[in-house]
């Protein structure tokens, strides 16, 4: 219950709230829960990882999900591939989320189901890419039809959430082919069903693309206070590590999250619950912090990275 309400929070754009019940499911531990949980739990850290700007953590947090996967009766509407493939896109790499769809054989002529709906929804998010990058109109019609028909589908399911995120991207399409009027329609139906709700992250992943549809929409009073809500939770800028003097291979972001808790007084084992990874995964960011940094245990690895200012607000942990 505690993963189910992080990935709510989450989606309601609090991520304090996230966090804490990740860190409340982490404490009672893999065996308070079904099987499934295990990497249910590294998902919804992963999601949350991405919307705090650490896209390499949450791959990785992916990576780890997919290891410990564990199916159940209810068919897997959300593949861990598919979103590994966004946080891809995320990233820049349309090539490597391109490469997903391909070896996934997801198309865009596919008949349209539930069951596939995030996948397909997925392809789009590519196409979309694609598009961007190339400014081939090919790849927006496609991506513009297969929304138009997974659209149809949702309604006649009565999935609101589905329909609201599919109008979000309806809406990018149709500004992406210079049917402006059309996007902004879209838009306007996605505020209309979202805003009772409260949905955040959701259009918060479609930024910056859609902030310049919600602003005009905010200039014409449509659901301004909410718009206007969304434009103020704007992404954050993925976290690429600085340049750190005095290291010859800068340290990623993982392994300075490791390092930080490195410097608390939490074992191993407790490491890898906070970070939601295998203890062997612990052990081998730790490894490379220690090679980076030139010294062979945990106390000289605090040190040296106290004498490079490596460790802001360590005495949190």
């Amino acid at each position: 219950m505690h993963i189910g309400l992080s990935e709510l929070s989450l989606e309601l754009g609090d991520l304090d709230a996230a966090r804490r019940h990740l860190a409340a499911s982490a404490e009672l531990g893999d065996s308070a829960g079904l099987p499934q949980n295990r990497h249910r739990s590294r998902v919804a850290a992963a999601r949350l990882r991405a919307a705090e700007g650490d896209l390499d953590g949450a791959v990785e947090l992916l990576d780890e999900a997919e290891r410990v996967y564990v199916s159940d009766m209810f068919p897997d509407v959300r593949p861990i591939p598919a979103l590994r493939a966004r946080m891809r896109l995320a990233q820049g790499q349309v090539p490597e989320a391109f490469r997903w769809a391909r070896e996934r054989g997801v198309a865009a002529g596919d008949e349209v189901s539930y069951s596939r709906e995030f996948e397909h929804l997925t392809l789009a998010r590519i196409l979309l890419a694609q598009h961007a990058a190339s400014g081939e109109r090919r790849c927006v019609d496609e991506a513009t039809g297969l929304l138009e028909r997974l659209l149809k589908a949702a309604e006649e399911g009565e999935r609101t959430g589905s329909v609201i995120e599919i109008s979000v991207l309806l809406a990018l399409a149709r500004r992406a082919g210079g049917d402006l009027p059309g996007a902004l329609r879209s838009l306007e139906r996605a505020l209309a069903l979202a805003e009772p709700e409260g949905h955040v992250r959701l259009f918060v992943d479609a930024q910056p693309g859609i902030t310049p549809l919600l602003r005009t929409l905010a200039e014409r009073g449509v659901s301004r206070p909410y718009a206007l809500r969304l434009l103020a939770a704007g992404p954050i800028p993925d976290r690429r590590p600085a340049t750190q003097q005095g290291i010859v291979e800068p340290l990623s972001s993982r392994e300075l999250e490791v390092l930080r808790l490195l410097a608390s007084d939490l074992d191993g084992p407790a490491i890898a619950r906070q970070l939601f990874v295998s203890l062997n995964t612990v052990r081998t960011h730790t490894r490379n912090v220690y090679a980076k940094l030139g010294v062979n245990s945990r106390r000289s690895a605090v040190r040296r990275a106290t004498e490079l200012d490596l460790l802001p607000g360590a005495a949190e942990h």
